[in-house]
């Protein structure tokens, strides 16, 4: 217990003045009493146990930020190459359709059976080959009866000459009247003209029986066997026998915008051929090169666009009819600028950039200003040749980060290669805020 002590005051005449007896705590021998505050630092000890606690499960829990801790700790690797000096061209691109230069249905020209189809199922036909064969015989035989007829005709006409020149010699010698002789010429006429008809009703039946045998009227495939033997046709009819179509050479119609075709024009008048190159859906694969062929002559007012139709070889029969096919229609060639891998090219709010790879250790955000591409490369300015850029690691790069080269699979290091890798698809999240992959900025590009 705490020592007390009563100190009392002497009573004075007031009752006024008369005090309680005051009691004062011994407050030198409490403070100084340690048994008495050991409770409060073990609750210190105890709270600052629970949060150190807590901190280090929270971070043991957290795998993302062990992660980030491990990678930023880490040299990020990184797919790398050189900027080069060249050309490359400024190309127009549109989505074409395949149109081959000629289709041909062919259809009968007389009635008949068929007796033979000679082709077969996409083959490939020259001009003149066999195609069908439609029963001959019925024409044969009116071949047969004009000739028969055109014959007793001409004797008929012969007959008449010489009875035209007794005629002549017995007029000669007043024997017959002016009348007789001049009816006769008209009968030699009249022969003459019969004659004449036959050998018309000839010729039409050797074209009707030269009709008989289908052939091919140009070179090209031939497409799904729509007549069998056995079946009739009627001459003249709609209903198509065989389809051929020319695969070689082959034209590719396309459309550009209103605003494109001053740069086509531009070079025309040059008397410049321009090239075409047909590429598959991904624009991954090229299919044939060819040249423009011809511009139409008219503007769509409802689309504010051009048709223009290109031809290609198509020696290897990469272009198919009605194909739909992406087209890059070359215009102009830039000479002599920078040009990098497209795939290195990333963006952001701010525009384009590039990570330049200073020292073959750090990567440097710098920015760039593209211009032409052709897919594969692009022309920028803001990059000097020799200089060294990531392609690939974009989703851990920063700006001042520490890099490791990944090793070429092929080809010397730094020789401008472009490493394979990341191809630059991935959002650039490590760069600059709302950064995301360098598209196609392809010049004059219409779809």
């Amino acid at each position: 217990m705490t020592e007390q002590r009563v100190i009392e005051r002497q009573p004075t005449e007031h009752p006024s003045d008369l005090v309680e007896p005051v009691f004062e705590h011994d407050t030198n021998r409490d403070s100084n009493n340690p048994k008495k505050r050991w409770w409060i630092w073990l609750l210190v000890a105890v709270v600052l146990f629970l949060l150190a606690l807590a901190w280090w499960s929270r971070r043991g829990s957290d795998p993302a930020a062990n992660a980030m801790g491990d990678m930023a700790s880490r040299p990020v690797m990184v797919s790398t190459a050189t900027a080069h000096q060249g050309d490359i061209g400024i190309n127009l691109n549109a989505l074409g359709t395949v149109t081959p230069v000629y289709t041909v249905t062919v259809t009968s020209r007389v009635q008949g059976e068929i007796t033979q189809v000679y082709y077969h199922e996409g083959q490939m036909v020259r001009k003149g080959d066999p195609l069908i064969e439609i029963d001959p015989r019925p024409y044969q035989a009116a071949l047969t009866q004009v000739e028969g007829q055109l014959a007793h005709d001409q004797a008929v006409l012969n007959e008449a000459k010489i009875d035209l020149e007794r005629y002549q010699q017995a007029f000669n010698r007043n024997a017959i009247a002016k009348q007789q002789l001049d009816d006769q010429e008209q009968v030699v006429l009249q022969d003459q003209g019969t004659v004449k008809n036959d050998e018309g009703q000839l010729a039409n039946a050797k074209v009707n029986l030269v009709y008989t045998h289908i052939t091919a009227p140009i070179e090209g495939r031939v497409g799904l066997r729509l007549v069998d033997p056995g079946n009739i046709v009627q001459a003249n009819s709609t209903t198509g026998l065989v389809v051929i179509t020319q695969l070689q050479p082959i034209t590719v119609i396309f459309s550009i915008a209103e605003d494109q075709l001053s740069q086509i024009q531009q070079q025309l008048r040059k008397g410049k051929k321009l090239t075409a190159e047909a590429y598959d859906r991904d624009e991954r694969t090229k299919l044939a090169s060819g040249t423009l062929l011809t511009l139409d002559n008219v503007i769509d007012p409802t689309t504010g666009t051009l048709k223009l139709k290109a031809i290609f070889d198509n020696n290897d029969g990469a272009l198919f009819p009605s194909q739909f096919v992406n087209i890059k229609l070359l215009v102009d060639t830039q000479h002599n600028v920078t040009l990098i891998p497209s795939p290195g090219i990333q963006r952001n709010a701010q525009g384009a950039f590039v990570y330049v790879i200073t020292n073959g250790q750090t990567a440097s955000l710098r920015s760039i200003t593209p211009g032409a591409t052709d897919g594969t490369m692009t022309a920028v300015q803001g990059i000097e040749p020799q200089e060294v850029i990531a392609v690939s690691g974009f989703d851990r790069l920063l700006d001042g980060a520490k890099v490791m080269v990944r090793p070429p699979t092929g080809g010397a290091p730094g020789q401008g290669q472009q490493q394979p890798a990341n191809s630059g698809n991935q959002p650039a999240r490590s760069g600059p805020q709302g950064a995301s992959p360098s598209g196609s900025n392809q010049a004059g590009r219409s779809r």
